[in-house]
């Protein structure tokens, strides 16, 4: 997953003819059209000097100049907002966002090839699927968990939008005895996670879920869910009204993608360290007979064969004056990432990470990290090859020593 950044939001509200029309066709002047113009990019640039999380590190004298010299060729106002799109480029603000109406200008999205994901995901995609809760084979409940893009973010709003989800999800886990969650975050292409999270409130209970740093790394701002209500220090962005018991010992299991949005990022994070969770990438195939116990990230394009045991759950064992089966159960979490390749009868234990495009052999027991582009082999697993990108070849680890 990407890491935190602060998200920068500038909604663009001006009423006045300015924005509206083109200036040219009103009888305005060039001189009136280029004030305006420069009016907008003048507050652009001012917020964005003060709210960019890298705004320290950019020269920002040669990119007004560059961009006041390209606006002087445009003869309307709408037109000249192209121009936020090659500043935010420039700037590499990828969650800056200004918003005109249903209009947004943000970055250049990267064109994702098309072998990266299913014709099935694309169906689907292009049906532009809502939030959706269904029960699959009666006993798992199944959570499609869109993007969320609007532009009013009044805890008003907000509550109105989380509200309607979180009461069918409330349906469901009344209705039915649930098994276990799945909560599909691959159509989730961004947006506002606010209402996002506050529907999925009893799965995560009252508890941290995420935070913003600074270009230190300096936590700056954290987030938490309590009694149903969104809150940032004592702020309440939103909340909802919370009904029946928690679900925050429940198994869940979260799919993300490639096309995963920050807001579907930052909604997956806060799961993070709970009890009975995995996270599941996109292409990933689990075969028969595995036994998967969280805290567990599996990453994209993940093959795990036959009887495989994952578990980032331990007994504790250190008194002698207690039997093991009482004494308690620590979690450290597991994470595989893209690219690997699982062989049968593999026993991974807690707290490992496996790099990517790793290779596990058949019936390896894993109890400490293998670095990206390796093979492991044996009980304990050690390092056989690694992958020499001078060479561009597999070399043979020496095991002597």
């Amino acid at each position: 997953m990407r890491a935190t950044t602060i998200t920068f939001l500038l909604i663009l509200t001006y009423t006045s003819g300015i924005a509206q029309t083109d200036l040219n066709k009103m009888g305005k002047s060039r001189t009136e059209l280029a004030d305006s113009i420069n009016v907008f990019y003048k507050a652009l640039f001012k917020s964005l000097k003060v709210g960019y999380l890298h705004r320290k590190s950019i020269d920002w004298k040669p990119l007004e100049d560059e961009t006041y010299r390209n606006l002087q060729s445009y003869n309307d106002f709408n037109n000249s907002l192209k121009q936020i799109t090659n500043l935010f480029d420039k700037i590499k603000a990828s969650h800056c966002i200004v918003y005109r109406g249903d209009d947004r200008y943000t970055v250049t999205r990267k064109v994702i090839s098309k072998d990266l994901y299913s014709a099935q995901w694309k169906i689907k995609y292009d049906s532009k699927p809502s939030f959706e809760v269904k029960v699959i084979d009666g006993k798992y409940g199944y959570i499609l968990m869109p993007g969320m893009v609007f532009s009013d973010n009044s805890a008003e709003h907000m509550s109105n939008i989380a509200q309607p989800m979180y009461d069918e999800i409330v349906k469901v886990k009344t209705k039915y005895n649930i098994d276990g969650w799945i909560i599909d975050l691959r159509f989730n292409t961004g947006g506002n996670s606010a209402p996002m999270l506050l529907a999925l409130y009893d799965f995560l209970g009252n508890t941290d879920i995420w935070g913003e740093l600074d270009e230190k790394k300096k936590l700056v701002r954290k987030f938490k869910l309590s009694s149903g209500s969104y809150i940032q220090k004592s702020q309440t962005i939103a909340s909802i009204k919370p009904s029946g018991k928690l679900l925050d010992k429940e198994k869940v299991a979260l799919i993300t993608g490639i096309f995963t949005g920050s807001s579907g990022e930052v909604t997956a994070l806060a799961f993070k360290g709970r009890q009975n969770t995995i996270f599941i990438g996109e292409n990933t195939l689990v075969g028969i007979g595995n036994v998967l116990i969280g805290p567990l990230t599996i990453g994209n394009n993940i093959i795990i064969a036959q009887y495989v045991v994952i578990s980032g759950l331990n007994h504790d064992y250190e008194s002698i004056d207690l039997p093991i089966s009482a004494q308690p159960i620590n979690k450290r979490p597991i994470t595989i990432d893209d690219d690997c390749w699982i062989g049968a009868n593999v026993v991974i234990t807690s707290g490992v990470k496996i790099g990517k495009h790793c290779v596990i052999a058949a019936g390896s027991i894993v109890t400490r990290d293998v670095p990206p582009f390796s093979i492991a082999a044996g009980n304990p697993a050690r390092i056989i090859k690694r992958y020499n990108p001078d060479k561009k070849m597999w070399d043979k680890v020496d095991q002597r020593g």
